[in-house]
């Protein structure tokens, strides 16, 4: 059916304003919802902060910070915290190294092991146990016992080493340990050694202790001995918390390598002797 002209228009006028008034509509619907919207969420969002501060803080403000304390840690030797379901911890648990003694190196070295069963469980300061943190003060009893001939335990040096401010809480010791203890004890120590100074040491009887960093020794820090050099240049180490490693033989790089990296004064090779 034919519609005339002049109907069309009103039905056209009549459409567009109710299209119209449909967007005003609209419009004014988001003027009202608008502002109760963003209050909502602005409430949500203080909510949240609120209740996971913590977790906003590290996320957005501290995110690299972190990321450049782990990194510190582990780089330099001070996360030397041995976990209680890492391969280290199962095979020496429950252990007794009693009377070890280790003689292809040129020298007797005295072996003490962290974990022996005699003194795993006994604290080493106030958070940890010798077990979980003790590889500095056993490393060092390794190297005090055999320089001086008389028996000094982990026991003896992890409490040494809180006494003189060396326990490092929450992580292990600090790496003041070495020339402190050697120092305390009687032993001459010297620091900064290169590769050739590390042969010299061990083809001269001394001991070197060293702090190793991510590698073949460890997952984070961890204080060893180096006690000997073979004739083919292979190192020999007591290993405070691997007995199977300390009858291995080592390349030199691979330790240098792995050995923390960026040494404050002394480190990461220390050279002892009587």
């Amino acid at each position: 059916m034919a519609v005339d002209p002049l109907t069309a228009k009103i039905l056209a006028q009549i459409a567009v304003q109710a299209a119209t008034d449909e967007q005003a509509r609209k419009r004014l619907l988001i003027i009202i919802l608008g502002p109760a919207i963003a209050l909502l969420l602005l409430i949500a969002l203080i909510l949240y902060i609120l209740t996971s501060p913590l977790s906003i803080f590290a996320e957005w403000a501290m995110r690299d910070e972190l990321a450049a304390i782990e990194d510190l840690q582990i780089n330099y030797g001070y996360n030397q915290m041995l976990g209680i379901y890492e391969q280290d911890y199962i095979e020496g648990s429950g252990q007794s190294y009693e009377g070890v003694m280790f003689t292809d190196g040129g020298m007797e070295v005295v072996y003490y092991n962290q974990l022996d069963e005699r003194w795993a469980n006994v604290m080493y300061g106030q958070s940890s146990t010798i077990g979980e943190a003790g590889c500095g003060p056993t490393s060092m009893s390794i190297v005090i016992s055999t320089l001086t001939g008389e028996a000094h335990d982990p026991i003896e040096l992890s409490r040494w080493s809180v006494e003189n401010g060396h326990r490092c809480e929450g992580n292990g010791s600090y790496h003041s340990l070495i020339p402190g203890a050697a120092e305390g004890y009687g032993l001459s120590c010297e620091g900064d050694l290169t590769a050739q100074d590390i042969v010299d040491a061990l083809s001269g009887g001394k001991l070197v202790v060293a702090i190793m960093s991510k590698g073949h020794f460890t997952t984070g820090g961890h204080f060893i001995v180096l006690r000997g050099v073979t004739a083919e240049g292979k190192i020999l180490v007591a290993d405070p918390a691997g007995h199977r490693r300390s009858n291995q033989e080592w390349d030199l790089s691979l330790i240098i390598n792995e050995a923390r990296k960026g040494a404050a004064a002394g480190g990461p090779f220390w050279a002892i002797s009587n």
